[in-house]
Parts: C-alpha cells; structure tokens; sequence
C-alpha cells in the first residue's frame, strides 16, 4: 500500500478530480485510472497527460484509496475484475444509487465513503454529500475531504438515507436552477430584450444572489424581504408566484427527487 490512488472509471466527475488533484500538486503517476472507452482514455491523455488503463491489473492492489466514477448500472460489471485486488484501500463512490453495502460487498471492504456530488464540480464550485461506514476513520474521512476539496465544498451526513435528499437539494439542484434561468430569459424575450441580454442579465443576477446569501449570515427569507418593498415591483412579481403556489410546487418538486434517487437505490444498490 501507498499513496496510489485509483479511479475506476475515467468519465467527467473523475476527470474533475483528477484535474483537481493534478492542480493541486499531485503526481500523474500517483494516479491510476481504469477507462474502458478508448475516446475517453485519448481524451484523459490529451486534456490530462494520464495514460489508462482498458481494464484493471495487479497494479490496483497498490492503492491506498479508490474512487468508483462508473454508472450505476455497470457497477457489478467494473468491479467484478478487481475482486481480491481492493480489500485493504479506501473506498470513495462518486456514483448514484449504488450503496455503500453493496460496494463492502463488492470490494471486501468495510472503509466505504458516498459522496453525492453536482455538476459545478467541473469548475470547482461543487457541493458534495458525504456519508461514511463505521470503519471509516477520521483520518479516512481527512484524505476523502483532500480528494475532492478541488471540487467544491463537502457536507457529511449521519445516515445513508440522507443522501438522497442530498441528491434531491444539491445533487438534482442545478437542473432546477437552469430551468428558472430558462423561464427568466423566456420573460426577457418577451418583454422585448434579446436572448443574449436576458441570459446575461438572468446569470449575473442569480450567481450575485447566490454569492450575498453565502457571505450573508442572514436567512433567506429575511434577504428576501429586504429587496421586497409594499406596493413594488418585486411585491408584485412574488406576489403573482405565491398566487401560482411556486413555492409549494418547488417542495414537491425536491420531494419526488427524493423518492425518486430511493429507488434507484433500491433498484441498483441492494
């Protein structure tokens, strides 16, 4: 064992860590990848200087920790050909739906972290949760945090289960947003802006939103009433989407995630 790590599977959210971790100092050749799709393999030489493997080896029995980036559906599949090669490494599952009992079981390995991360992982403004086994260590949990602090930001929960209302907020998250975005610059069309100017108009807005309400220590709703003033044009517009129940539908919304990402740990993650 050393300071090897391996990724199985090589497709965007591993290639956002390895380009995280190669940024971050690391060595090519502390990195091991296993990609079976050979453009994929080209494109992590070429945009990476990674050189991957087609399919495991004996090499994998070096890692002192594994990330599994494949999709769901094909890992039973990617994991079979490392069985035997894993059970002393670290375990970190990019992937949705697939449970941490199912990968102990996979990899003879009881040090298992989850993490649900988001797509602006890609430019290292992600959000990840994170859920841990009991034999994971605090200094497990310590290198897990280093893996992916190039990614984003990262939030541990106490039971597994939450992780799917980490998918519904944060995982799901950004689709939501775009499709307000979507709606914002419909509006803008039609008020008789160009598709350009209401795109740029609607993003700026929203990422200078996003960044009051972090650097904020106040509520959401209290930063809310203060661009609300009685009888405005903002009253006006929130008023029209509380008649139109939107806060209700966004709740909804976020639920049936939820319910949705359960069952495909039911259906993938045994």
């Amino acid at each position: 064992m050393n300071n090897t790590l391996a990724f199985i599977g090589g497709g965007n959210m591993a290639s956002a860590i390895l380009g995280g971790l190669l940024r971050a100092g690391r060595t090519p050749e502390s990195l091991l990848v296993v990609e079976p799709y050979e453009p994929q393999r080209q494109k992590l030489a070429a945009e990476l200087g990674l050189q991957a493997l087609a399919a495991p080896d004996a090499s994998l029995a070096r890692a002192s920790l594994v990330v599994w980036a494949v999709k769901p559906q094909l890992f039973a599949e990617a994991a079979a050909p490392c069985s035997g090669l894993l059970g002393q490494a670290l375990h970190l599952s990019v992937m949705a739906g697939i449970r941490s009992d199912a990968i102990a079981r996979a990899t003879g390995s009881e040090r298992v972290v989850r993490s649900m991360p988001n797509t602006p992982a890609l430019i290292g403004q992600g959000m990840a949760g994170l859920f841990a086994r009991p034999a994971v260590t605090a200094k497990d949990r310590q290198q897990v945090e280093a893996v992916l602090a190039p990614t984003g930001r990262v939030v541990w929960v106490a039971q597994e289960s939450d992780l799917d209302a980490v998918t519904a907020l944060s995982g799901s998250g950004p689709a939501y947003f775009f499709y307000v975005v979507e709606a914002m610059v419909q509006a803008a069309q039609e008020m008789g802006l160009s598709e350009a100017q209401g795109r740029d108009l609607a993003l700026a807005t929203c990422a200078g939103a996003a960044a009051l309400a972090l650097q904020s220590g106040e509520s959401p709703s209290v930063l809310r009433e203060r661009v609300t003033s009685k009888g405005g044009t903002t009253y006006a517009a929130l008023s029209s989407m509380q008649a139109a129940g939107v806060g209700p539908a966004i709740v909804q919304a976020v639920k049936a995630a939820q319910q949705r990402a359960r069952e495909l740990g039911d259906e993938f993650g045994g």
